[in-house]
This record gives structure tokens, sequence and C-alpha cells, in this order.
């Protein structure tokens, strides 16, 4: 055997190897990380929206603690007026 027909068994090898990989559905280790990692990328996007949304959260929490409670209740009350007043347009 010389070495062109050893390069041919390779090839003809690699190539019956791949067709029976494809055909059994098996995923070289490249692509499923790709898509493990464009999954983690979305699932961190995911968890970033929550956390701001979290942060936004307390945000007005620690706002309301911190006002005093007659500036808190106006705004309340303001809140109420116009959800009344929202109502009584749509009537």
């Amino acid at each position: 055997m010389n070495v062109f027909e050893f390069v041919l068994a390779i090839i003809v090898i690699t190539g019956i190897f791949s067709l029976l990989r494809h055909r059994m559905g098996i995923r070289s280790n490249w692509q499923s990380c790709r898509t493990e990692n464009v999954e983690k990328t979305e699932e961190n996007d995911r968890l970033r929206q929550q956390v701001k949304q979290m942060h936004d959260r307390i945000h007005v929490l620690e706002r309301i603690v911190t006002d005093r409670g007659v500036e808190t209740a106006a705004q309340i009350e303001a809140l109420r007026d116009r959800e009344r007043i929202e109502e009584e347009d749509k009537a």
C-alpha cells in the first residue's frame, strides 16, 4: 500500500463515519457547545431583565420607606384620583 492509497483509505473511512454519524443524528461537540451557548445567552438575558426589574422595584420601595408619610399619602391619593377620572371617561 503506497501513500496515495493510504490517504485515500483515510478519506473514505472518514466519509463513511461522517455519513453514519449524520444518519444516527449524533452531533459533534462543537455544535452542541454552540447550541448550549445560545441557550445560556438567552437565559442570561432573561435573568438580567429580571434583575433590572427587581432593582427598579427595590428602588421604589426604598423611596416609599424613606419619604415622609404625607408625601406618600398625597401621591397615592393623586393616583386614585387619576384612576377615578379614567373610569369616568370610559363610562
